[in-house]
């Protein structure tokens, strides 16, 4: 599974700590925006992977302007989020692959259901495992062994151990890394990325930790 960009669409922040998880747990990056920031969001940004439309509150009008959007740009799958007591006004778009989900589905069903229309058909392949040395990945578990042991790393440092991991060869930026890693609104420094780094390195071995290579004035490479 490659990285995909998200569109939030709301009016409320209901959905926004939701997002930052799945942000931290697929390999996605989310852009918000309110009804009023809508037009400005699609010109800054156009190779959406998925448009997920929260309708709490959201005129037909918008609703229309977001399918008529997804048509123009190659049928962008959308994710309809409602309210179980709105179920029976829900229309769903006539072109692409789209899908809803109520807005008080847990958390694995709303993984479960922006994965299937980002990437369908990819959910579990080969491509989940990865080797590198004696360090083994595997990204469908979230598990990170070396010399088949597991290795206890925190949630964010095996998002980064991962991210870095499965993007080899190329310098982020700590900016990037927080970002992509942390979540789009995250607000702590960068220096974080450097303590994390240093946790992660010395948690799986001077062999593995040989390939996070320090990009001075840049940031972070994995070098294979």
């Amino acid at each position: 599974m490659h990285h995909k960009k998200v569109l939030l669409i709301s009016r409320t922040t209901r959905l926004h700590d939701r997002m930052r998880e799945l942000s931290h747990e697929l390999d996605i990056s989310v852009l918000l925006a309110t009804p009023d920031t809508f037009g400005q969001a699609i010109t800054s940004t156009a190779d959406f992977g998925l448009v997920t439309l929260d309708l709490a509150g959201v005129s037909d009008d918008l609703a229309s302007r977001v399918s008529a959007y997804s048509a123009e740009n190659g049928c962008i799958p959308i994710l309809l989020v409602t309210d179980e007591d709105r179920l029976g006004q829900l229309r769903m778009p006539v072109q692409g692959r789209n899908d809803f989900i109520l807005a008080g589905a847990g958390a694995a069903e709303f993984e479960v259901r922006m994965t299937q229309l980002l990437w369908p058909g990819e959910e579990n392949t080969p491509s989940d495992i990865v080797v590198i040395d004696n360090m083994t990945i595997n990204l469908a578990t979230y598990q990170i062994t070396i010399d088949d042991k597991p290795v206890d790393l925190t949630l964010m440092e095996y998002s980064l151990l991962s991210f870095l991991a499965t993007h080899p060869s190329r310098a982020y930026s700590r900016e990037t890394l927080l970002h992509r890693v942390w979540g789009f609104e995250y607000c702590g420094g960068t220096r974080t990325v450097d303590v994390h780094i240093r946790r992660v390195r010395s948690k799986v071995g001077p062999q593995v930790a040989s390939h996070i290579v320090t990009v001075r004035g840049v940031g972070y490479l994995f070098k294979l």
